[in-house]
């Protein structure tokens, strides 16, 4: 594409008049740089792009985007906000992809991995072709590839919408963070469903307060589009239990879904059964009524299962379809997945990493235990260090044995970590053991017959950050080997 037609989608306000080289691809970072380049520097956290520009050029840059003068020998165009306008370009260069998927989006504090992959299932139960985006992973088609952040920067983004539709893909369903809400990296993203889950306290260590945490999830919402569509719908999908959402029913012209189970909702849940092995329950819609048959567990599921199936019925999705689908999933990596080695006790290992989530984890886990409840939970280092007393405060509450322990503490030191959890319950019972691996092997070589482990915080992860080192660690691995170990088989 042209440089010249490429920076008409911005609508600067000067004209661009200079050389008009052809740009064959957009980077943001210098190193990725091949001949032909559009460079756009940004300015992040650590590093600042415009102290690159020249190294770009050497490279093979074309033409920079810029916030501030740099001094190279290709046009340099500058912008007041070079990360909308990475957006903005990355959108056109790649074609406006999500102008030709339909595309769901999820936020909300927890569930967000689960109801997108809840979806994902369901759509490709209905035969259609689905691409998938979130913490776990980018999915398109039947293969998967890694993914850094839970929402991919704009031009990764758009580069993955752009893959999607080459492969036909018809459905696309991502998890959308406060964060990429807040830094505009879904800017351009053309959404036609947008689905929210919850919102309890986390990420405050970025948005300071609940209030800038709860205006960031909002902001999906407010961008659905205001304009009615006949051919294109908009919905916006709430949970009617959760507070947050008449905050957002007022921030979108988007017809409103809601969904719940305590509060009268468009698509309710009702005569719940729950065992240790599933669940069952009435999904209520205002034409017709079907049981739900599930081996998922817990509250927080039924929840996950209703934001899945309102955005499917939203959709076009017949109920029956989706009771089939729910009826065949069995769950979802790392979301209270089991870990089974012939062992007499339970071990249960879950992403649970906010106060909110953990307390549902402990209160399904406390409907079906027999006897006592192990929890091996930490909190992460340089995150929100507000929340770790009240993690230490809901495990020592639920739990018989609550053992704090790390979870990737990045720069922190561990001990530094369970100092601040431990302040939350001075004079409690509880046993801190910095090693995780020593923390999760603790709980299973003191745990008898019948007993339940819940291990806490990482789910499917399989690494752990400790200073600049990302070192190879999996809960349900390191669980297994503890197990087979007090079995005697290794």
């Amino acid at each position: 594409m042209e440089l010249r037609t490429l920076l008409s989608y911005l609508h600067h306000l000067g004209t661009y008049v200079g050389e008009n080289p052809t740009v064959t691809s957009i980077e943001m970072d210098s190193r990725k740089v091949t001949k032909g380049a559009l460079f756009i520097c940004i300015k992040g956290f650590t590093v600042d792009g415009h102290d690159f520009a020249q190294q770009a050029v050497e490279n093979g840059a074309v033409a920079i985007i810029a916030e501030r003068e740099v001094d190279v020998s290709v046009p340099v165009i500058l912008v007041r906000d070079s990360k909308r306008a990475l957006a903005v370009l990355a959108d056109a260069f790649y074609g406006q992809p999500t102008h030709k998927l339909h595309l769901i989006g999820v936020t909300g504090t927890n569930g967000k991995t689960t109801t997108t992959h809840l979806i994902d299932y369901v759509f490709r139960k209905a035969r259609k072709k689905t691409g998938l985006i979130g913490t776990m992973h980018i999915k398109i088609g039947d293969k998967t590839y890694d993914v850094k952040n839970t929402t991919p920067d704009a031009l990764v983004l758009q580069r993955t919408f752009k893959q999607m539709v080459e492969e036909e893909i018809d459905t696309a369903i991502m998890e959308v963070s406060s964060h990429a809400l807040h830094m505009g990296r879904v800017h351009g993203c053309d959404y036609d469903i947008a689905v929210f889950t919850n919102l309890t306290q986390d990420h405050l260590d970025y948005h300071r307060t609940m209030e800038e945490y709860r205006l960031a999830k909002g902001l999906l919402f407010a961008q659905l589009g205001n304009r009615f569509d006949h051919q294109r719908p908009k919905f916006a999908i709430f949970n009617q239990d959760d507070p947050a959402s008449e905050y957002y029913k007022h921030m979108t012209a988007a017809t409103v879904i809601t969904y719940g189970i305590d509060r009268d909702s468009d698509i309710m849940a009702k005569q719940i059964e729950m065992s240790p092995n599933g669940m069952k329950f009435d999904l209520v819609t205002p034409d017709e009524t079907v049981r739900i048959c599930t081996k998922l567990i817990g509250r927080f599921n039924v929840y996950n299962i209703l934001a899945a199936a309102s955005a499917c019925l939203a959709s076009g999705l017949s109920l029956s379809t989706i009771a089939e689908a729910l009826e065949e999933i069995s769950g979802v990596s790392g979301r209270f997945e089991t870990v089974n080695e012939g062992q007499d006790f339970t071990v249960i290992v879950d992403y649970a990493h906010t106060p909110d989530s953990l307390e549902n984890v402990l209160k399904t886990i406390r409907q079906f235990a027999k006897r006592n409840i192990y929890v091996v939970v930490g909190c992460g280092g340089d995150r929100d260090r507000a929340k770790r007393p009240l993690m230490a405060q809901i495990a020592v509450k639920y739990a018989d044995t609550a053992i704090f322990t790390s979870d990737n503490p990045r720069s922190e030191r561990p001990e530094d970590i369970l100092h601040d959890m431990e302040k939350g319950v001075a004079g409690k019972r509880y046993i801190s053991i910095a090693d995780r691996k020593a923390a999760i092997r603790y709980a299973v070589e003191h745990a008898q017959k019948d007993d339940v482990i819940l291990i806490a915080g990482k789910g499917h992860e399989t690494y752990q950050i400790i200073g600049n080192q990302v070192l190879h660690f999996d809960d349900r691995i390191v669980a297994r080997e503890a197990i087979k170990e007090r079995n005697g088989e290794c």
